[in-house]
């Protein structure tokens, strides 16, 4: 039986324009957009109508599981839980980050992550979950065991992205000690004798596993249609380590020269959007306004603020003067729809699924009013 909803009276951010009209769904896919006064369907009110955004990297369903270090929330509740922010903030597609690799403070062990897996399959097959989810495994390379916990995903046809990444000391994201003393020494409490001891053994993993396991990955994912990301990148060296393993995505890098590297070499550069919201990055690194200034910033993730996506989208278009609102809703939109081969969505456009968020502004701070999720009002 097909059904169909008309949205009227909507400021509608296409790709290129912001049009006054209405939508027309039918079927879970947007059927018509028609321009004027309309006295058929839903009164919008003059809001904003963008398609749902699409979350390639958010950490956010780690701190429902594990709120604090050594506790394990309920699953499905974790699950509903971090759902339900996540939908509430306007995101409609999202990309459930599980790392792989062990960190010796964090509690998680082989199979932690499989577990959480099934239980984020098990609410989508149930009709659970008012968003949908894929898996991103946050690959950490220079970890022993990265491996035996990646091989627990080998044929989830869930899995739609993988990240490279190494947080040794002297690498990448903490190219400088005294970021990586912050973080790792002061917030942790180690002495120095510890910290010592924790930065050697650091290196010394990804001296010796590193390489290695980022061809084993990079192998597997482009074998298999899984999108790979670069993570932290900080040199032209390493940029051109990501174009030899056919890396799409380049994630936080950490400089504007790897930054502009890889959008040239047609990568989607990603950064997170407290950076954006903060004015800055909190481990030093540099900032994706400035980014966004210069013509280089693709792609904007939650990371650990689900809602911080909705909200740099204003923070660009009216913060940046190159930036218009069609080109920084596309930043959360259909850049990221694109950098993963998710060709449904992301767009208001005849066709394409009816991911859709009403937003009205106040203040300064935008306000997610409803959400569609395929033409189903799912908040």
């Amino acid at each position: 039986m097909t059904t169909e909803t008309v949205l009227r009276n909507a400021r509608i951010v296409l790709s290129d324009d912001v049009i006054e009209g209405s939508i027309v769904i039918r079927d879970g896919a947007i059927a018509g957009i028609d321009t004027g006064a309309s006295q058929v369907g839903e009164d919008m009110e003059g809001d904003l109508i963008l398609p749902g955004l699409i979350e390639l990297h958010t950490d956010h369903l780690e701190n429902h599981y594990s709120p604090r270090p050594g506790v394990r929330w309920p699953v499905m509740s974790a699950i509903h839980a971090h759902d339900a922010q996540i939908a509430t903030s306007g995101i409609t597609t999202v990309f459930d980050c599980l790392r792989m690799g062990s960190d010796e403070d964090d509690g998680f062990k082989v199979g932690e992550m499989r577990f959480l897996a099934d239980a984020i399959h098990a609410a989508e097959d149930q009709g659970r979950l008012r968003a949908e989810h894929f898996i991103h495994l946050r690959c950490e390379v220079s970890a022993s065991d990265v491996m035996d916990s990646f091989a627990e995903f080998e044929g989830d046809g869930r899995v739609k992205l993988a990240s490279l990444m190494d947080h040794a000391p002297g690498q990448r994201q903490f190219q400088s000690m005294e970021q990586y003393t912050l973080y790792y020494k002061t917030k942790r409490g180690l002495t120095d004798a510890e910290f010592e001891k924790f930065c050697a053994g650091r290196i010394a993993n990804s001296q010796q596993n590193s390489a290695r396991h980022r061809k084993l990955i990079s192998d597997y994912c482009n074998a298999n249609g899984i999108a790979l990301a670069s993570h932290d990148d900080a040199t032209i060296d390493h940029v051109a380590e990501a174009i030899e393993q056919g890396v799409r995505v380049a994630e936080f890098p950490t400089t504007i020269d790897a930054a502009r590297a890889s959008h040239d070499a047609g990568m989607k550069v990603l950064m997170g959007g407290p950076n954006i919201v903060r004015g800055g990055s909190h481990s030093g690194n540099i900032a994706a306004s400035e980014l966004a200034a210069l013509g280089i910033l693709d792609v904007i993730s939650s990371d650990y603020v689900p809602f911080s996506m909705l909200q740099s989208v204003f923070a660009l278009s009216e913060g940046v003067h190159e930036i218009r609102l069609p080109d920084a809703v596309a930043k959360v939109t259909s850049n990221p729809a694109d950098a993963v081969g998710l060709a449904d969505r992301g767009r208001i456009a005849p066709g394409f699924r009816a991911d859709l968020i009403r937003i009205r502004k106040f203040d300064d701070v935008p306000q997610v009013r409803s959400v569609w999720r395929q033409g189903l009002r799912v908040a």
